[in-house]
C-alpha cells in the first residue's frame, strides 16, 4: 500500500516552535536515536562527540545565506531572490504576482528592475539597471512558522559558522548548532547546496510518491569526495547534505561511495520510505514539519515508525522545534 502524506502527520503545540536562537548555538538538546535497537537518548548537542568514531567523517553544507527578500520603494511589491542568473538578472518569486507582468518596473533602492519573463511556474525573471544592494535593502527570508520579520541578530544566528558559499535563501540549520571550537575537535568537509525556496513548500500531493521535488544547485570538491570515500562512517549534518551525498551515490559508476572526482549539478531527489541509504551512515538534523518532504526523508532513514515516536517524546520533553530548534542524532 502507498504511503500517504498524512501518514508523516504529528501535533505540535505552537509554544514548542522556537521563533528565536538560544543564547549560546552549542547549548540545544539533542535527541539520539539508535535505529537498530530503538532505544531514544535525551542528551545535549555538547555531548555529540561522545558518539562518534575516530573514522567518522561529519560532512557539512557550506550554503551561506543571502538577504533574498527585498521591497519596492514604495511598499506596494515584494520579491524574493532566488537564483542570481547573472549580475543584473534575478529569477525572483513575486507578490503581488498579478501586478507584475512583462515589462512592468519595480524599484529597490532606487534601482529599476524590469519583468523580462514570467516562468511557467509563476516566478519572474527580473532584469536590473545597476546590480541591487542585498545588504543594504534585502531581509533575510526567515520561515513563516517563526511569526515575525527578521532582525540585526538573526544576520549572524540564522548562519552557520562556517558558511562561505553564497546562495542559499534558508539556512542548513542542523549546522546552526556547531560553535568554531567544537568543529577543531572534530574530522569534518564541506559541500555545497543552496538550499532554495522549495524547502518552505508543502506536499499538496495525496499520495507520497506523487509528490514532484523541487530541484537545488550543488557542488562537492575532490577532497571532500575523497574523505567521504575513505570514511569509515559519514555523519551528515542536515538533510541537505543527505540528499546531496545520496543523489550522487545513486549515479557513481564505481565501488567509491560517490564515485571518485568533484560533482557540479543539481538535484531533485525525494528520498522517502522505502529507500536504500548507499553513502550516508548516520544523520544529524532538527526537527521537522509534519507531512513535509523533510521528515518523510528521516523517517527513510529510521523507520516511519520510529521517527514518529521520536516526535511524541519530543513534544511530551519539550524540545524546541524547527529552525532555531534542538537536533536527533540518528545513529
Amino acid at each position: 500500500m502507498s504511503l500517504r502524506t498524512a501518514d508523516f502527520d504529528y501535533h505540535l503545540p505552537d509554544e514548542l516552535i522556537a521563533s528565536r536562537p538560544l543564547a549560546d548555538r552549542a547549548a540545544s538538546r539533542m535527541m539520539v536515536v539508535h535505529r537498530a535497537s530503538g532505544h531514544i537518548e535525551h542528551r545535549m548537542f555538547r555531548e555529540l562527540p561522545g558518539f562518534l568514531k575516530p573514522d567518522d567523517l561529519l560532512v557539512l553544507n557550506d550554503t551561506k545565506v543571502i538577504p533574498a527578500r527585498v521591497f519596492s520603494d514604495d511598499g506596494g511589491i515584494e520579491l524574493l531572490c532566488l537564483d542570481r542568473l547573472s549580475s543584473l538578472e534575478w529569477r525572483c518569486l513575486v507578490r503581488p504576482g498579478k501586478k507584475m507582468k512583462p515589462g512592468r518596473r519595480v524599484v529597490v533602492g532606487g534601482i529599476t528592475g524590469t519583468v523580462a519573463e514570467v516562468y511557467e511556474n509563476g516566478d519572474r525573471r527580473v532584469v536590473w539597471e545597476a546590480p541591487v544592494d542585498l545588504d543594504a535593502h534585502g531581509h533575510l527570508a526567515l520561515p513563516h512558522y517563526m511569526g515575525r520579520g527578521d532582525d540585526i541578530a538573526d544576520r549572524d544566528r540564522y548562519q552557520t559558522v562556517f558558511a562561505r558559499e553564497e546562495g542559499a535563501i534558508a539556512a542548513p540549520t542542523a549546522g546552526l548548532h556547531f560553535t568554531p571550537e567544537m568543529l577543531a575537535g572534530l574530522p569534518h568537509a564541506h559541500l555545497t547546496l543552496h538550499v532554495g525556496v522549495g524547502t518552505f513548500r508543502p506536499v499538496s500531493a495525496e499520495v507520497v510518491a506523487d509528490h514532484v521535488m523541487h530541484s537545488e544547485k550543488y557542488h562537492v570538491g575532490e577532497e571532500t569526495t575523497r574523505r567521504v570515500n575513505e570514511a569509515g562512517r559519514v555523519v551528515a549534518v542536515g538533510t541537505t547534505v543527505t540528499r546531496v551525498l545520496e543523489s550522487i551515490a545513486r549515479e557513481a559508476e564505481t565501488t567509491a561511495r560517490i564515485g571518485e572526482r568533484d560533482h557540479t549539478g543539481a538535484t531533485d531527489i525525494f528520498i522517502h520510505p522505502p529507500y536504500e541509504f548507499r553513502a550516508v551512515d548516520a544523520l544529524l538534523t532538527n526537527f521537522h514539519l509534519p507531512q513535509s518532504t523533510l521528515i518523510m526523508l528521516v523517517s527513510a532513514f529510521a523507520g516511519r515508525d520510529l521517527v514518529l515516536e521520536a516526535y511524541r517524546q519530543a513534544v511530551a520533553e519539550r524540545y524546541r522545534f524547527y529552525s532555531y530548534g534542538d537536533c536527533m542524532l540518528l545513529l
